[in-house]
């Protein structure tokens, strides 16, 4: 694993670090904040954050501004890039397909097999490899995600309970099943059997596993120009189904971008502090 940079940050620090990744066939980034108990060694409580289409490892720690709040509260940040990278990766033909649109699923079809593993690469390869790098607590491990990367937040929580403890989502795509984002990456990654995009669709994850974490915290914008791909109406019923507490807070004005996180950023990381201290 080798360090590319590291900045003093709210007495802790930002670091960005990249390595060989096995599970993505090249060379993979991701950033972390450590808070100043971290940097003495401390075991502190960690969360994941997985950006949305487009982004890389650098997008939420440099637009969130999560790190003065993650600093007081002791928590390690963690964010990955959102897809395999390299001149050998598959470009895609569309900005949400191909590196940067990784949807955080494990690929099937050729010739995105190859490197497009971003399930198995965050949920099993960078978990182990930051649990043996940072002085991280293992039963405080918490994710949370924007948009695509709220899609993979709650899908990935419903998967591996045993890993994370605590979830919270900005605008996350809660039925891909049932909206053309969804549908156009799984039947590019997937293939055209939609019984198997059940797997990877966060409301059918829901009505299948029942509840699995006391509480989930969605923030939706209603000005978000994206709405219409979202459908966090579908999640709500789900939870409302099985009995699992939702807390979907819809808000006025606010549309699908970074100043929105930014305004609600501070709440979502005391959800997860309170969440992981249970």
């Amino acid at each position: 694993m080798e360090l590319l940079q590291k900045n003093k940050c709210f007495e802790g620090e930002q670091q960005i670090f990249q390595f060989a990744s096995k599970t993505l066939n090249g060379t993979s980034k991701f950033s972390v904040f450590l808070p100043e108990p971290a940097l003495r060694g401390q075991k502190c409580p960690a969360l994941f954050y997985l950006a949305g289409l487009t982004c890389t490892e650098e997008t939420f720690a440099i637009k969130a501004h999560a790190q003065r709040m993650a600093a007081q509260l002791g928590l390690i940040l963690i964010s990955p890039d959102t897809s395999p990278r390299g001149g050998n990766v598959e470009q895609g033909d569309s900005w949400d397909i191909g590196q940067g649109a990784g949807f955080y699923i494990n690929a099937t079809q050729a010739p995105w097999a190859t490197h497009f593993q971003m399930e198995n690469f965050v949920a099993d390869e960078l978990y182990t490899q930051v649990i043996e790098k940072f002085p991280i607590r293992t039963d405080a491990i918490g994710i949370m995600g924007h948009s695509m990367g709220g899609h993979g937040a709650l899908t990935l929580a419903w998967k591996y309970p045993e890993k994370f403890k605590s979830v919270s989502a900005f605008a996350p795509i809660c039925a891909p099943c049932d909206c053309p984002w969804g549908e156009k990456a799984f039947l590019t990654y997937l293939g055209d059997d939609r019984e198997l995009w059940k797997a990877h669709d966060a409301t059918q994850l829901v009505l299948e596993k029942g509840t699995l974490l006391s509480e989930v915290l969605i923030d939706q914008g209603l000005a978000d120009q994206f709405y219409s791909q979202l459908n966090p109406e579908k999640y709500q019923q789900a939870c409302l189904k099985v009995g699992q507490k939702l807390t979907l807070r819809q808000h006025a004005d606010y549309d699908h971008g970074y100043y929105f996180i930014q305004t609600f950023m501070d709440e979502h990381l005391q959800f997860h502090a309170l969440q992981l201290q249970k």
